[in-house]
Order: C-alpha cells, then sequence, then structure tokens
C-alpha cells in the first residue's frame, strides 16, 4: 500500500513497549509545545499501560486541545442522500449484496424537506454522505454536486445552512474540481484500514484497489481542495498499527501538499443489518483503548480537529470531549430520508440518540462552548493559511468569538429554556476571560444578534 511502510510500522511497535517513564515524559513534554510528534514517538504513547502515566496522557491532551482550539465543540449533522452502492464491504450496511437494506436515493424535493426539518432544529452545518453509486440517469458527481447546490438554496426563516461538508467516494481530477465550485467545505474519504491485507479481505467491488484509495486523496488537492479529512475504521485490525499508519499518511500529505489534514475520524465498527462481520469485529477497540489512541492522535497532529461520531454512546461521547475530540455529530440518522420518514435503511448501529438540544447542553455543562460556526471556510482560511494559525494555536481567539456568537443564535432562536439560562451563564463566563480588543469586537456583534442579527463572524 502506497506510503505505508507496513514492516517499520510493526517493528516501532514491537520497540515502543521498552520506552521509560523519563522518555514518555519527554515526549508529553514536546507535546505540550504543539510540536508534531515522530512516528517512534506516537508509537511509545500508544503503549503506555500504566494507568497514572495514562493519565497524564489524557491531562496533556486536554491542555494541547485547549491551547489549540479553547473550549468550542463544532457541531454538525450528517445528511445521507443514498444508500445505493456498488461495493460490497464486508462490515457494511450499505454492501450491494445486502438483501435486508431498503435502498433510496433522495430527489431534490426531498433533499430540501431534510434541510428545513434540520435548519428547524437549529443545525448549520451539514456532512453530506453517500453510497459509491450513482442514481439513474445521472452520473455520481453530477449527483452530488445537484444536491450541494441544492443544500445551499434552502432557507428557514434567517436560517441557512453554512457549509456543506461531504463524505463521497473516490472521484477524479476533473469530478472533484466540480465539488469545489459547488462550495464543499472539507472533503472527507477514509481509508477504513491501512493494512493491506486486510483491506483486500474486506472489500469487493471498485472499491477493492487500496491505492486507487489513498490517490484519491493526492487528486483532491491536485484538484484545488485543500480542506481534506481522513479517517481509520477501527475494529478491522490492531488499533495501534491503524494509527500509526493513518500517522504515516499524514507525513505523506504534509510532505506532498504542505498541508495536513484538516480533521481526523475515529469511527469504530458498530452492528449493521444485513452484515455479520460487523457483529463480530475482528479487532475490537475497548473504551480504554479508544480513548488512549484520541489522545494520542491529539498529540500526534496537534492542529488537526478530531471528529467524534453518534456511534459512540453519550456517556462516553462526554468524557471524551476533554481529551481531544473537537468535532461532534449529534442526533444523527444514517438512512437517506431518515430525519423525517423512519425508513429502515440504515448504514450502522448509532449509540447516541440525544437531540441537538440535549448534546449542547451537556456541552455547556461540561464548559463548553457549542459552535456552529463555518467562518474559516468563508473568509478563505483553508488549506495552509488554516494551518498557519492552527499550528501555533492563534485560531483559538477566532473560535472563541465565532462559538459565542453561535452559540448566542442558538440560545435565541431554538434551545429549552433550561439550555438558554444554562447557556446565557457559560456566555457571560466565556466573555468574562477574553481581552478588551475580542469583548469589544463581541459587544458590537451580540448587540446585532440581540437585534435580529443572523449569521455574523470574523
Amino acid at each position: 500500500m502506497k506510503y505505508i511502510d507496513g514492516a517499520m510500522i510493526e517493528e516501532m511497535l514491537s520497540r515502543a513497549g521498552s520506552a521509560s517513564p523519563g522518555e514518555i515524559s519527554g515526549i508529553l513534554d514536546k507535546a505540550l509545545t504543539l510540536t508534531r510528534l515522530s512516528l517512534p514517538e506516537s508509537a511509545a504513547l500508544l503503549s503506555i499501560s500504566d494507568p497514572a502515566i495514562l493519565e497524564k496522557l489524557f491531562e496533556t491532551a486536554s491542555q494541547v486541545k485547549r491551547k489549540i482550539y479553547g473550549t468550542r465543540m463544532v457541531l454538525f449533522v450528517p445528511l445521507y442522500i443514498s444508500n445505493f452502492c456498488v461495493n460490497n464491504c464486508l462490515y457494511c450496511g450499505f454492501r450491494c449484496d445486502n438483501a435486508e437494506m431498503e435502498r433510496k436515493s433522495l430527489s431534490m424535493d426531498e433533499v430540501v424537506d431534510q434541510v428545513r426539518l434540520l435548519l428547524r432544529r437549529g443545525h448549520k452545518r451539514i456532512l453530506m454522505v453517500s453510497g459509491e453509486a450513482a442514481p439513474p440517469g445521472k452520473s455520481a458527481v453530477e449527483y452530488f454536486v445537484e444536491t450541494i447546490r441544492t443544500i445551499y438554496g434552502v432557507h428557514e426563516g434567517p436560517h441557512r445552512v453554512k457549509r456543506v461538508n461531504v463524505n463521497l467516494p473516490p472521484l477524479t481530477v476533473n469530478e472533484f474540481q466540480e465539488l469545489k465550485e459547488a462550495g464543499i467545505g472539507t472533503y472527507q474519504l477514509f481509508q477504513e484500514t491501512y493494512h493491506d491485507e486486510t483491506y483486500r479481505n474486506v472489500h469487493r467491488g471498485p472499491k477493492a484497489d487500496p491505492d486507487n484509495r489513498l490517490d484519491a486523496v493526492d487528486r483532491a488537492f491536485k484538484a484545488g481542495i485543500d480542506d481534506i479529512g481522513i479517517g481509520v475504521l477501527y475494529g478491522l485490525h490492531d488499533y495501534r498499527f491503524e494509527t500509526l499508519a493513518l500517522l504515516s499518511h499524514v507525513e505523506h500529505m504534509e510532505k506532498a501538499f504542505n498541508v495536513g489534514p484538516h480533521t481526523i475520524s475515529v469511527p469504530r465498527i458498530q452492528p449493521a443489518k444485513g452484515s455479520e462481520f460487523s457483529q463480530n469485529a475482528p479487532a475490537p477497540v475497548s473504551d480504554a483503548e479508544f480513548k488512549k489512541l484520541v489522545a494520542v492522535l491529539r498529540l500526534s497532529v496537534p492542529y488537526t480537529g478530531i471528529i467524534l461520531s453518534t456511534r459512540e454512546t453519550g456517556a462516553l461521547r462526554d468524557e471524551l470531549f476533554d481529551v481531544g475530540i473537537s468535532q461532534v455529530s449529534a442526533e444523527s440518522s444514517t438512512s437517506p430520508g431518515g430525519y423525517s420518514d423512519g425508513s429502515d435503511g440504515s448504514q450502522f448501529d448509532l449509540h447516541d440518540s440525544r437531540s441537538l438540544d440535549e448534546v449542547v447542553r451537556a456541552l455547556v455543562g461540561g464548559g463548553f462552548i457549542p459552535s456552529f460556526c463555518a467562518a474559516c471556510y468563508r473568509r478563505e482560511r483553508t488549506g495552509s493559511a488554516f494551518m498557519e494559525l492552527a499550528k501555533p494555536g492563534e485560531i483559538r481567539h477566532l473560535c472563541d468569538i465565532n462559538a459565542i456568537v453561535t452559540l448566542k443564535e442558538y440560545l435565541l432562536d431554538f434551545a429549552s429554556e433550561e439550555v438558554k439560562e444554562m447557556g446565557e451563564k457559560l456566555l457571560q463566563q466565556k466573555i468574562g476571560v477574553l481581552d478588551e480588543s475580542s469583548r469589544a469586537v463581541l459587544s458590537r456583534m451580540l448587540s446585532g444578534i440581540e437585534r435580529g442579527e443572523r449569521d455574523t463572524y470574523v
């Protein structure tokens, strides 16, 4: 598999367990300077088993995350537009041979209905997701572009979708250029597993070529998309190998394009209807191991956003908010049309069924600022421009202001009375610790929001 030296990774892991407490302490001190860790250093952290040292790892990850992103937590919602697929991936409910799957591709009218429902609940950021097949009569990219433009065209009073990020199949450079022209934010593509033998064993169809999937990230960059999200489906192979391999992919991105991933996602295999394989993951990752790998990723790639989905339980998600996670989905459906029709076309089981308001309550209760911001995309703070702000932690000053503004909008327009009261108290606390210049900017913006202005940002 390109860029991934499996033998080297295995050798690193075999040596990593011999790192002394002093060496681990030195690695954690380095991480506090917001410096990227080397692969051997990340391997050493993945091998930690001592409870006291693990706590130090988690504390360090929390400090690094706060240095870069403060206490803001970006919220988004997935919008599945089609579950038709040409692949037969053993772990996936969308696999083409799954006769139990109820198939559906949303029409543009149905897309509008779904988006309006989400806007009425307070969502502003959408992750558009599709199986790897085109609906009848259209090419895949035609359908994707039409859907993106339809989403952006929906208004519900003063509210509209601020940014459409996409999780879509590998495309050609020209097709990626069409996505960029349609105004996407981040393009996500997960390798699923970086272990070559495992990859070939679990994938059938066009997706069975691991190098085409890796190359698609490069093609997206070449098409001018400079915010790329990558990820691993944990549970297919040893989580330590997968994490180091993913970090090898990060190194390739930085070397080839001078830009690392905008986001890293950390999904774990969950049971999927019609997939016996998904019921018994070959390399299950425990909650403790999962917490550790999230912390290691935060320290290894400090500038990147780390995404946690509703695959995980609410209790675990709440625990991981402060360990490195910076973006979370809320009240998700993985079925096309699932926000209104209760269709049985889900890709996998979900375990956090809380409403957006309940997730906002949990975040506010933990001292986090729920954020619906998309300012970086709209201010062209993407790619290298974003990295220049994120790597030294300067992006936090903008994140603080924009998160407070978007939370204020949510509290006024959508929040329950309890969440409104909690949120207003949190806002006063957060505003109180800002510098004088930021408070002055915020004062003007918040006054405008009270007068009915919406969608302001810096």
